[in-house]
């Protein structure tokens, strides 16, 4: 059953559609790439599993453990998670398409046993209290409708001392008019509900019962994957607008080519533990 809080369906219905069209051009690790710096030649599939593996060394989850993944896409980070620490994954999406692509990779990767998959909102999560060990969201909060909502029920279904780990897209202020109109048509092109800084997300983490935050500002290390991104998409425009038209396709090449140029778009790496002394 699709999930009904007001917004999600927009998201999904990006995700069905241009999300198909990026996982084309771009990999299923549909998420940016980390290039260690200028020299780094790295393919756009190796650079993407670099940055599933940063998010993996800061989750540090042991053998076993139960992992909540928001936002799995078509579960390729949650397979990687798997492989890398026989993690049990529990990956989550408001979209049914993806949900099924997720399920055929376990299934085709021989890891249904310790990866699973199901449609269901952040915002309002389908598990008991204190279900998980870990969580990640990768490049998946942007477009919830209510961060803070998000965020508190990750920590319910989070034991304490459980880590919770985030990897987002933010605005780093301050932005001048032309940083602001970027981000405006970048947030309404992409279904996102709010850019959030890294003061917004410390303060929320706080709130919301996270303690031990450590933000980090990747920007530098990711900014390439708008213009590879763009680059690829461009590639393979005539392919991609018999899918999708090439009005649509066009406009999000210009896009992303500005918005990897623009100093108002950064990129964070959040990881944050639920506060051992809680209780509830």
């Amino acid at each position: 059953m699709a999930a009904e809080i007001s917004g999600v369906g927009d998201v999904a219905s990006f995700y069905e559609g241009l999300g198909q069209v990026l996982n084309i051009a771009w990999g299923e690790n549909l998420h940016y790439g980390y290039w260690e710096d200028d020299a780094d030649d790295s393919t756009v599939e190796v650079a993407t599993a670099r940055l599933t593996d940063l998010l993996i060394s800061l989750l540090d989850p042991a053998p076993g453990a139960g992992v909540l993944d928001i936002g799995c896409g078509v579960g390729k980070p949650a397979l990687q998670l798997v492989a890398a620490r026989k993690a049990r994954v529990t990956g989550i999406s408001i979209s049914d398409v993806e949900v099924k692509q997720a399920m055929q990779r376990a299934a085709e990767a021989g890891r249904s046993d310790l990866a699973a998959f199901r449609n269901a909102d952040v915002q309002d999560l389908p598990f008991d209290d204190n279900s998980f060990d870990g969580a990640w969201a990768v490049e998946s909060l942007l477009h919830v409708p209510d961060r803070g909502r998000a965020l508190a029920e990750t920590a319910r279904v989070l034991r304490p001392g459980g880590r919770l780990v985030i990897a987002d897209t933010v605005q780093r202020p301050p932005l001048d008019a032309e940083a602001r109109a970027v981000l405006d048509e970048f947030r309404t092109s992409y279904h996102v509900s709010a850019y959030a800084t890294a003061d917004e997300y410390r303060g929320l983490l706080t709130a919301n019962g996270f303690v031990d935050i450590d933000i980090r500002d990747i920007s530098d290390k990711v900014v390439r994957t708008g213009m590879i991104m763009a680059d690829a998409v461009e590639a393979r425009r005539d392919e991609l607008a018999r899918i999708d038209g090439p009005e649509p396709v066009d406009q999000y090449i210009g896009l992303m080519r500005r918005a990897a140029a623009s100093p108002g778009i950064g990129y964070l790496v959040i990881a944050a533990t639920r506060d051992p002394a809680s209780t509830s």
